[in-house]
């Protein structure tokens, strides 16, 4: 689940369009706020996403300092990317996560008291 989005995120970062898309989810900004601050159409931006176009020199510089990534890691991966690569939404996934893994940890735990319990009275009784 959470390990397949992980995976999702690191092949879409194999392009500019792809690191653009995740640096823009980084920072919780919609394609058309980051195409209005950027003083550009939406359809341009998401050509730039979807790698169908590519921007110059001077909007990618504009748009790493947006994003806080740095203009090579936009351009190649190489150098500073995103912060923090969780968006809420992952982290929500997470906690869901961790939250059920404790239910079921918590459940095994008092399952495993009560065999024993069991075993212990069973001994008791072959005495």
């Amino acid at each position: 689940m959470f390990t397949e989005s992980i995976h999702e995120q690191e092949d879409l970062e194999e392009t500019l369009g792809g690191r653009l898309v995740a640096a823009r989810e980084s920072e919780e900004l919609s394609t058309a706020q980051l195409a209005r601050r950027m003083g550009v159409k939406t359809a341009t931006l998401s050509g730039w996403e979807t790698d169908r176009a590519e921007p110059r020199a001077n909007q990618l510089v504009t748009l790493s300092g947006m994003l806080n990534v740095s203009p090579a890691w936009l351009l190649t991966g190489a150098g500073e990317g995103p912060s923090d690569i969780l968006t809420p939404t992952d982290m929500m996934q997470i906690r869901a996560v961790v939250a059920r893994m404790r239910e079921k940890t918590l459940a095994v735990a008092a399952e495993l008291e009560r065999l024993e319990q069991r075993l212990t009275t069973y001994h008791s009784y072959q005495k």
